[in-house]
Order: structure tokens, then sequence, then C-alpha cells
């Protein structure tokens, strides 16, 4: 007798994980903690607010991008 359609899709499933780490210091650490303020800051203030950013950085450089939607009033240089 043939298996039901669910059970073959659950046994024929294969995954491949992978995951990124860096040390302390480097810099995506400090693009996430920016990131995470931001985040952070608009839900203080709203929190209905709905928050993708990401944060980037070179040299003496922070940039943050993305789509931020608030009620929320941020001054984005203090946050940073």
């Amino acid at each position: 007798m043939a298996e039901p359609a669910q059970k073959k899709a659950k046994t024929g499933r294969v995954f491949l994980f992978s995951s990124e780490s860096v040390n302390e210091g480097h810099p995506d650490k400090l693009c996430d903690q920016v990131s995470d303020a931001v985040l952070d800051t608009c839900l203080t203030e709203d929190p209905k607010s709905k928050v993708a950013c990401e944060t980037v950085t070179k040299d003496n450089m922070v940039m943050v991008a993305g789509e931020i939607t608030t009620q929320a009033r941020i001054d984005y240089d203090k946050v940073v």
C-alpha cells in the first residue's frame, strides 16, 4: 500500500544549515547594535512601529538603510 503524500514529503526533505560567526570588535557587531538601537527607539515611542533596517559601516561612516514605518520622531544622529 502506498504511503500518504504528507509522510513522503517529510521524509524526502534535506536541509543544509550554515551560520556566520564574527569576533568581538568586528564591524558587524557594531552594525547590529545600531540596528537594534533604532528598533528599540522606534518601539519605545510607537509600539506599532514596523522596522526593517540594516546598518553598514566603513571607515568613519555609518549608514542606516531600509524601511521604517512609525509615528515616532527619531534623531538618528543621536541614536547612532
